[in-house]
């Protein structure tokens, strides 16, 4: 038997191990950047507007007027700051200086004014409001402005809620008390000019038919009488709306009642034409904002 030969297997060839490259740097991580109103967010103050703002409360303090170095000691500023302040607000026109003091400026002033405003708009809305309550009904305050209807204040409730808008008012003045009390205070020439933009279409059933029947119910509504709607705009509706006297501004109160609450309109809108008298010149103010 032949004795079997040993295999040789060819040996691989020796691997050469290239030169190991540095690692790249990991890249860095991004700035942890804190939530909004998390636990560890804080507000980004500046502080030469908080300075500013101290001035000018400690001018306010004074009426006649101070010195720099008072307001600045009030303040609790260096006096180089609150010269540098000083000039700056009394070049913006929020300070004025006269025989050495400084009082405040016409630009505190309009900031007073719109303050003052402001109130009067609460006093709106709170009389709304209570109306709301007490008359058991949505409280509605519009204007006719650029010749548009513009609803202006609304006071509803979910025990009282609005007519829902389910068509524009602005373009269906025609079709709702408060749309028709408007367009009743307005000159012919300028109540026509509305008609030709806006053309009477219906809307419901009940909705007047035609431009002509509208003029004509509008030329009886004697001035400053009440005028009811019943399901002209919305089906399950009715409305009242009475024309408030505010200068040359055709401006209206109006309320809404579920339908089963017709009995209560007309007591309903008579008790709101007896309480308008005390909010009636902050509605004045309320057309020209």
């Amino acid at each position: 038997m032949a004795t079997a030969q040993p295999t040789t297997r060819p040996t691989a060839a020796p691997r050469t191990t290239a030169p190991a490259r540095p690692a790249a740097p990991a890249p860095a991580a991004p700035p942890s950047v804190p939530a909004p109103g998390g636990p560890t967010s804080a507000p980004t103050l500046i502080g030469s507007v908080q300075r500013a703002l101290r001035l000018l409360e400690a001018v306010s303090d004074h009426p006649g007027g101070a010195p720099a170095k008072q307001l600045a000691r009030e303040a609790g500023l260096p006096l180089p700051t609150a010269y540098h302040l000083l000039r700056t607000l009394t070049h913006e026109g929020y300070l004025h200086r006269e025989q050495g003091v400084f009082v405040l400026g016409s630009a505190a002033g309009r900031l007073g004014r719109g303050g003052a405003g402001q109130a009067r708009r609460s006093t709106i809305t709170e009389a709304m409001e209570r109306w709301r309550d007490t008359l058991g009904a949505a409280v509605y305050f519009a204007v006719y402005r650029d010749g548009e209807v513009e609803l202006t204040a609304l006071a509803e409730s979910i025990e009282h809620p609005a007519v829902e808008e389910w068509a524009d008012l602005r373009e269906t003045a025609h079709a709702h008390a408060i749309g028709q009390c408007l367009l009743s205070q307005l000159d012919t020439r300028t109540r026509q000019d509305h008609l030709d933009r806006h053309p009477v279409e219906a809307l419901t059933t009940y909705t007047v038919r035609d431009g002509s029947s509208l003029l004509e119910r509008l030329a009886a509504i004697e001035r400053m009488e009440t005028v009811f709607e019943r399901q002209e705009y919305a089906l399950g509706t009715v409305c009242a709306a009475i024309p408030v006297t505010i200068g040359q501004t055709a401006t209206v109160l109006a309320i809404s009642l579920p339908l089963d609450q017709e009995y209560r309109l007309e007591a309903t809108i008579e008790r709101l034409r007896g309480e308008i008298a005390e909010v009636a010149r902050s509605l004045m103010f309320s057309i020209s904002i």
